[in-house]
């Protein structure tokens, strides 16, 4: 096993930072790493904002459900879905480009440009001997992350990425079993193999968090999703999403 497949078996989510921030050699790094991702016909549909500004990871650490750690870390990056360059550019080159930009196929490049740039710049960081952690928290409210920081149309922020120096280590959480994530030649559907994996799966978690919380909780991750898919947060994406520009047609 080589050193890159170590850093990413390795992954856990950091949420606690020291006091040292990132130096502007090691933020060019994770976003020149981010920038090496593939990116569906060359389009590079994503911007990358960094938050240096107290007051600005503040209000976003507010935003995302007073997550601490979204102000407290080295570094914040919000990554963000961006078709307004591609606007301009049909402008500037007389060229009718609002129909495509509004379409679903590239409101999905976007997004997948976005998510692909997004984890070469983890892996980057991991490397580095950095922590991260994916804030998916700031989709609460977009309407005042936008504000806060002055996005156009056509720009969705999607979700941060706080980076830093990690002040603790956590455990690498468990992972749904092979079978349940890898099917060949068509997709698996029989219904009691599925049922026998996710209890093994339930059974492992169940213990993973018997064992990190002395006893104090027991969680299945079957409950836990049945729990959490049985709300419905963020139900205004459609409409804000539709108001920026995208996923019209």
């Amino acid at each position: 096993m080589n050193e890159t497949i170590e850093t990413i078996l390795k992954h856990r989510s950091i949420r606690q930072f020291t006091d040292q921030t990132l130096t502007d050699e090691e933020i060019r790094t994770i976003v020149g790493s981010a920038q090496a991702a593939s990116t569906s016909s060359y389009i590079q549909a994503y911007t990358i904002i960094g938050v240096k500004d107290p007051e600005k990871k503040k209000k976003l650490a507010e935003l995302a459900g007073n997550q601490s750690y979204v102000e407290h870390n080295g570094h914040f990056f919000v990554f963000c879905a961006d078709l307004h360059r591609h606007e301009k550019i049909g402008e500037w080159e007389g060229a009718d480009v609002v129909p495509t930009l509004e379409s679903t196929e590239k409101f999905m490049v976007a997004l997948i440009d976005a998510a692909l740039a997004a984890q070469n710049a983890s892996l980057a960081a991991e490397s580095m001997g950095l922590g991260i952690c994916y804030i998916g928290g700031i989709r609460n409210d977009l309407e005042q992350v936008s504000e806060v920081l002055n996005l156009p149309d056509r720009v969705v922020p999607l979700f941060g990425l706080a980076v830093g120096h990690p002040a603790h280590e956590s455990d690498v959480k468990p992972r749904l079993p092979f079978e349940a994530i890898y099917h060949e030649d068509g997709y698996e559907r029989d219904e009691e193999k599925m049922k026998d994996t996710l209890k093994e799966y339930d059974d492992t978690i169940s213990s993973y968090y018997h064992a990190r919380t002395a006893g104090k909780r027991s969680d299945r991750w079957s409950g836990q999703m049945a729990n959490m898919l049985s709300n419905r947060p963020r139900m205004y994406m459609k409409e804000f999403v539709e108001k920026k520009g995208f996923n019209k047609r």
